[in-house]
Order: structure tokens, then sequence, then C-alpha cells
């Protein structure tokens, strides 16, 4: 099974922005500078989590991304299948061509799984992660990285 690295920093950087909601709107920057995903790449992801209607975008001074629904109502399956990233576990990426332009011994089997992947990770909300205490302690701690790096920067 593979899951990229797309897929990866969509759900951290929906995370990160659900952790963050309660501030307003959030800077793309800023989940870059906590998360250490490039600016660039970020902006790709969110057009995408946008036309997914995830997002919604706010222009302007303190301006940014915000979620468009309740953390209770977006679950990992969704941000994953918004960026395109599908979590599959056949050798011939679901289209059954696995032996020679047919199914292998095993197609169903790894078709399962995926399915069984997909469910799990639909039964998992961004406020039931935001509820964790270990996603809260790492937040503090990113959290209080960037703020000792803007302090240094200051003086």
């Amino acid at each position: 099974m593979r899951l990229t690295t797309k897929g990866r920093y969509a759900v951290t950087a929906m995370l990160d922005l659900a952790l963050h909601t309660k501030n307003g709107p959030i800077s793309l920057a800023s989940i870059s500078e906590r998360q250490g995903i490039s600016l660039s790449y970020l902006e790709q992801l969110f057009s995408k989590l946008r036309k997914g209607h995830l997002v919604n975008s706010v222009r302007g001074p303190g301006g940014g991304y915000q979620l468009n629904r309740e953390t209770s109502h977006i679950n990992v399956a969704q941000i994953i299948d918004a960026v395109n990233e599908s979590i599959d576990a056949t050798s011939c990426a679901g289209a059954g061509d696995c032996q020679h332009g047919d199914f292998c011994l095993t197609h169903h089997l790894w078709t399962d799984l995926s399915d069984q992947i997909h469910q799990f990770l639909s039964g998992i909300s961004l406020a039931s992660l935001v509820a964790r205490k270990d996603i809260a302690q790492i937040s503090m701690r990113q959290n209080g990285v960037q703020n000792l790096n803007f302090n240094q920067n200051s003086i």
C-alpha cells in the first residue's frame, strides 16, 4: 500500500489549519513554516482542497484559508480524496490487469484491503485528531518553535 507525500501533506496541512482555526484565516506561509512543507506545494494542495469544498480562501490583509465545515464534518478520507490521492493496495492501481491483462489471484484481497483502509480513514474526523493530547502537545511545540524563530528574527 502506498500513500504518497501528497496525501500525507494534505492531511497534515488540514490538521494544522484545524488546530489554528480559532485564530481566523491562516496563511499558507504559517502552515509552511510550522510543518516544513514548501509554500508552492501547499498552494497546489489548497487549490484542490478548495475545489473539494473543504476550505475557503479569504483575500486581503489578514487573509488566508479557513475550513469550509466544522472539524467534525471533515474526515481524513475526504482530504485524501480531494487531492486525488488513492489508497490502493493492489499492484495494478485497481485496473485488474495484474497478470498479463487479467486479475491476479489476490487482486480481490488487495481491493478489499484498500476499501477497508478508506473506510477506516472515513471514520477519523479532524475533530477527533484535534482532541488528541499527543497532537495538542506536538502543536504546542511547533508553535513555540515558530514563536522562538520570530523573536530571534526581531532582535
